[in-house]
């Protein structure tokens, strides 16, 4: 909902995405998901998704309700009361829910509720596996770990799909992906990905899925990956493109915004007013996206600048991007279309012709294709569900309230600091300190001034500093080596930064065996460091070059204490 705000405007919008989501079950879609963010103005007002999808509930019939995600570290969502709003939805739909988690990642959220960017994946896996019992065990055995401390209870009401819903993550890198494959669970990735690349995340997902590492994180396996697209479907492809265009490229503009090191003054900052002066610079070029009847794709490259298009074309560009995801073997594709400054009454028009277009080139056959999917996964299904530790069973237990209290104090409840997260919150706020100056030093310093004062020393003294801030929790398993080129008045000086485990070093030199090699000017470097600069912009501009696996280059930030952009 981007600025300026009328009165209203919020109402507007609860009842335009209410009659868009009737639309979507009228005429095919299969599932709506509701995101769950908290203080991200103009990206995102959708903080109570419970509330908004039981509304949803009640005027449909068919299509699945999906929380795309629930925030699951306890400073946000206390389990017991996650199990109890989705069983709650559950029964009123009549078993039509979906059950998306996730542990948020911008700064705007994490820092308003208090949770560590380095605990939150901890938080989410100790959290998924309080509330999986809480669906399924009668009475709930209780719980005590770092994070949550709860005594015996039984969670009612109990959903109506048995064991439970449907687990998924939110996925928005490859190594998310693996995690859900390992978990079981299915993979919800909010990144925009051509169907190349999504092909490989597939097979890897499915192959992860049916190895021996696979441990259910619930009850159930729930096999499926399901990608993000923005779209506007029209019979004219550049009335498609007017009418869509500029509210896809306000969504990714805002995610970089809010999940970048963008700074932001709450009530005060207009996302909208910084989307229109900057939108080229940060990969959403407006003039590069033509009406030309060419195959779609998710990114556009014009004359050295970037931009984003996915699913913004006639019905017949639409449906022939779609048969390219279904051919390596995406599940489902999550259209995007209530974004920016999108029109109510376009993006209804849209849902009716797809409805009409596109959904029934799909239809045919697709119940032998599910069955056919569950026959050949059957077996990997059942090996790791043997492999889940089962449901516990309670002793009789009885409630004393007088005695759960002292327990709790005794403990240290949930939300009180040790002397360690003390002294964690302390570094995290230095750190953020640190990155504060240095960007208001890049900010007010040429590109000449930067490559003179960035020489040798001061590079070394650079990636020391990295590789002290180093933060093994986020790097979630990663080895190997990251390159560096710097080029500083013609002459390039490599630098390697190798990590092994819970440790990382820094040495001048070129890598012997690079995951992944990162090469560009020492002042673009710098202002990509401090975020004046945006990583896909310098790439398509030829002064970024990002060799390997690409997949690791918006994880670099979070693993050296700063926060992604991913």
């Amino acid at each position: 909902m981007p600025r300026p705000w009328e009165d209203g405007a919020e109402r507007r919008l609860y009842r335009d995405a209410l009659e868009q989501v009737e639309i979507a079950d009228r005429v095919g879609f299969d599932y709506v998901w509701e995101v769950e963010h908290h203080f991200l103005e103009e990206y995102s007002h959708s903080s109570a998704p419970e509330v908004f999808l039981a509304a949803a509930s009640q005027r449909t019939r068919n299509i699945r309700l999906g929380h795309g995600i629930v925030q699951v570290p306890p400073p946000v969502n206390h389990p017991a009361r996650v199990v109890e709003r989705v069983a709650t939805l559950d029964l009123v739909s009549d078993g039509r829910v979906d059950l998306g988690t996730g542990e948020a990642s911008s700064m705007a959220e994490l820092g308003g509720f208090g949770v560590p960017r380095g605990e939150k994946r901890a938080m989410w896996e100790d959290a998924m596996e309080a509330l999986a019992r809480m669906f399924v065990e009668e009475p709930f055995a209780g719980w005590d770990s770092k994070y949550l401390r709860m005594p015996p209870r039984n969670v009612i009401p109990k959903s109506l799909q048995k064991p439970h819903p449907p687990f998924w993550v939110a996925c928005s890198r490859r190594e998310t992906i693996h995690f859900a494959g390992r978990k079981g669970i299915g993979a919800l990735s909010f990144s925009f990905t051509e169907p190349e690349d999504a092909g490989v995340w597939v097979e890897e997902y499915y192959r992860l899925l049916a190895s021996e590492e696979c441990v259910p994180a619930g009850f159930a396996v729930n096999p499926n990956v399901a990608v993000v697209l923005p779209m506007m479907c029209h019979e004219d492809e550049a009335t498609a493109i007017e009418r869509g265009i500029d509210g896809a490229h306000f969504f990714g503009f805002a995610l970089a915004h809010y999940y970048g090191t963008s700074p932001h003054e709450p009530g005060r900052t207009s996302v909208w007013d910084d989307f229109v002066s900057h939108r080229e610079a940060q990969g959403f070029s407006r003039e590069v996206i033509s009406a030309d009847d060419a195959p779609l794709g998710v990114r556009v490259t014009r004359r050295g600048t970037g931009s984003l298009r996915g699913a913004i074309g006639t019905p017949a560009q639409v449906a022939e991007l779609v048969r390219r995801y279904e051919a390596v073997g995406v599940d489902q594709i999550i259209f995007v279309l209530q974004a920016g400054p999108n029109k109510h009454e376009h993006i209804c028009e849209s849902l009716e012709l797809f409805g009409e277009q596109v959904i029934p080139r799909f239809a045919e056959g697709r119940e032998e294709k599910e069955r056919e999917k569950a026959e050949r996964l059957a077996p990997a299904v059942e090996a790791a569900l043997a492999r889940r530790d089962p449901p516990r069973r309670q002793a009789p237990y009885r409630i004393d309230e007088a005695a759960e209290l002292a327990h709790a104090r005794r403990t240290v409840p949930t939300g009180d600091r040790t002397l360690g997260d003390l002294l964690t919150a302390g570094r995290q706020a230095l750190r953020a300190k640190g990155r504060r100056a240095f960007a208001r030093f890049v900010s007010a310093r040429s590109d000449d001034e930067l490559e003179r004062g960035f020489g040798p020393a001061a590079q070394r003294a650079f990636f020391a500093a990295m590789v002290r801030a180093f933060d093994p929790e986020t790097a979630m398993g990663f080895k190997g080596e990251i390159e560096f080129r710097l080029r500083r008045a013609g002459v390039e000086t490599p630098w390697t930064i190798e990590i092994t485990g819970d440790r990382a070093r820094v040495r001048p030199g070129a890598a012997e065996d690079a995951i992944i090699g990162i090469r560009g000017g020492v002042a673009d470097f710098l202002r990509l460091v401090a975020g004046e600069a945006q990583p896909p912009a310098l790439v398509l501009e030829g002064r970024l070059e990002i060799d390997g696996d690409l997949a690791i280059a918006p994880r670099i930030g979070e693993m050296f204490g700063g926060p992604s952009p991913y």
